[in-house]
């Protein structure tokens, strides 16, 4: 008895509901950032390219200060359910606001560091708290 509906078959309701119960809650979250990205008209980091000028939203992973050439640099993973991107802000110690588990958009220019894609001193917008 598996989730898959038949290609013959339109999926039903309780198919759909079975397939969202056997769904990780990884893929979920995951899913539920990938459709605020188009929801907000943000670029899905998956399809940022180095040099691009894009707007992009999702929630922060992880946040932690990382001196960069003696400068200290809050650098940050922003991930919105396609792919990662590293947001650091240069000079900085820290930002009322940006730990892990918040809700951003980011504006900038990306640029590619060691094969990852990085936003440098971007504008950003927290978003608020809880559901909307």
């Amino acid at each position: 008895m598996g989730a898959v509906p038949h290609p013959d078959k339109p999926a039903g309701r309780f198919r759909r509901m079975l397939g969202r119960l056997s769904t990780s809650q990884a893929d979920l979250e995951s899913e539920e950032l990938r459709e605020d990205a188009d929801d907000t008209g943000c670029t899905r980091i998956d399809d940022c390219h180095d040099r691009q000028l894009v707007t992009v939203t999702g929630t922060l992973r992880t946040v932690t200060l990382r001196p960069r050439a003696g400068v200290p640099a809050l650098e940050a993973e922003l991930f919105d359910g396609t792919a990662a991107l590293d947001v650091v802000w240069l000079g900085r110690r820290s930002i009322v606001g940006i730990e892990p588990g918040r809700r951003l958009i980011a504006s900038g220019r990306v640029s590619m560091s060691r094969g990852r894609r990085v936003l440098f001193n971007p504008k950003y917008e927290l978003r608020p708290l809880g559901r909307e």
